[in-house]
C-alpha cells in the first residue's frame, strides 16, 4: 500500500544564474560542443525572467493532484523530484523519508517511452534512493499515454488551437503532432515512434480531423548522427510550398510548456512560419488541464490499496 506520491520530471533553471549550471548537469558525460551549450543557454535567456517554467508548472500539477485526491477521499502527500535541478530526486526522497514515507507511487511525467525517458528516470531514482538513508521504496505507475483522459486532454488543447483558424479553412488545416527527436538507435530500441503514432491517431480520431502528420523537434547532438525526422522546420517549409496558410502544431510529446516548447516552437518554428507566410497556431501542452489532473488522480487511486 502506498503512503505518498512522487512526480518525476526533468527539471529546469529558475533564474538566469542557474541556466549554465543546469545545462552542465544535463550534458555531463556527453560530448556536446561548448558553442552548442551556449546557444541553448541563449534560448533560456530569451524566456521571461531568463527561466524555465517547468518547475512551477510541475508544482501546479502536484497541487492539483493533491486537491483531486482529497476530493476523492484520499489524503496523500504529493512530492516533486527532478532529474537535473532542484528539487533533485534525492532532495525529494530525503524530505519524504523525514516525513515517514515508506512506499511511494512514482509517476514519470513523460508520455512516450525511450531509454532516455522511462529507463533513465528509474535508474536515477534508484541512485537517489541509495544516497538517502531510509528512503521510501518507489513503485511505478504504468504508462498512461493510451489512457482515455490523456487523449481527451490533448484533443481539447488541439481543438482550441484549431478554433483560431477561420471556419472555412479549419477542416483541412494541417495538424502536426510533435515530440522530441531522439537518435535513431534509441528510437529503434524502444516503442517511441509507435506510441507517438498511436497517440496521434487517437487524438485526430477523437476530434475527427482527417489531415494530420508527425514531426520532431528539439534535436541536439552531432549533425553527423542520424536522428528521427522530419524536423518541424522542414515540415513548415514543405507545407508553405504547397500553399498552406495555416498550421496547427500539437506538442503531444510534452506535458509542460517548458523551454523546448516555448523556444523551439514559439520562437524558432514560428519564425520559419512567418518567413513563409504561414500562420502557426500552437496548442498549449497539458500543464494542469483538468482531464490530465483527473488522469493522475486515477493512477494514484488505482494503486492506493494495492
Amino acid at each position: 500500500m502506498i503512503d505518498s506520491v512522487l512526480l518525476i520530471a526533468f527539471g529546469g533553471p529558475t533564474s538566469r544564474a542557474e541556466i549554465r549550471p543546469f545545462l552542465e548537469n544535463v550534458t555531463r558525460g556527453r560530448s556536446i560542443p561548448p558553442e552548442r551549450l551556449e546557444e541553448v543557454a541563449r534560448h533560456y535567456e530569451q524566456m521571461p525572467g531568463g527561466r524555465s517554467p517547468l518547475r512551477e508548472l510541475t508544482q501546479r500539477q502536484a497541487a492539483a493532484l493533491r486537491a483531486g485526491l482529497e476530493r476523492a477521499g484520499l489524503t496523500l502527500p504529493v512530492h516533486v523530484g527532478m532529474r537535473n535541478w532542484h528539487p533533485y530526486l534525492h532532495e525529494a526522497l530525503g524530505e519524504m523519508a523525514a516525513s515517514g514515507a515508506r512506499r511511494a507511487l512514482g509517476i514519470i511525467l513523460s508520455s512516450l517511452r525511450t531509454e532516455a525517458s522511462w529507463d533513465r528516470y528509474q535508474r536515477d531514482v534508484a541512485e537517489a534512493r541509495a544516497r538517502v538513508p531510509g528512503a521510501p521504496e518507489v513503485v511505478y505507475a504504468p504508462e498512461w499515454r493510451d489512457h482515455r483522459l490523456f487523449t481527451e486532454a490533448v484533443a481539447d488543447r488541439a481543438s482550441a488551437a484549431l478554433e483560431e483558424i477561420p471556419r472555412e479553412r479549419r477542416a483541412w488545416a494541417p495538424l502536426v503532432f510533435t515530440a522530441h527527436s531522439v537518435p535513431l538507435p534509441m528510437a529503434d530500441a524502444s516503442p517511441y515512434v509507435a506510441e507517438l503514432t498511436e497517440s496521434a491517431v487517437r487524438v485526430a480520431s477523437l476530434i475527427r480531423h482527417k489531415r494530420w502528420s508527425i514531426a520532431y523537434q528539439s534535436r541536439s547532438g552531432s549533425p553527423r548522427d542520424a536522428w528521427l525526422e522530419p524536423d518541424i522546420g522542414d515540415v513548415i517549409r514543405s507545407l508553405a510550398n504547397d500553399g498552406e496558410r495555416d498550421l496547427v502544431v500539437v506538442p503531444i510529446g510534452f506535458v509542460c510548456d517548458h523551454v523546448e516548447v516555448l523556444y523551439d516552437l514559439d520562437v524558432r518554428a514560428r519564425a520559419i512560419a512567418d518567413e513563409h507566410s504561414v500562420r502557426l497556431h500552437r496548442a498549449t501542452t497539458l500543464n494542469d488541464h483538468p482531464k490530465f489532473v483527473e488522469l493522475l488522480v486515477e493512477l494514484v487511486t488505482e494503486h492506493a490499496g494495492s
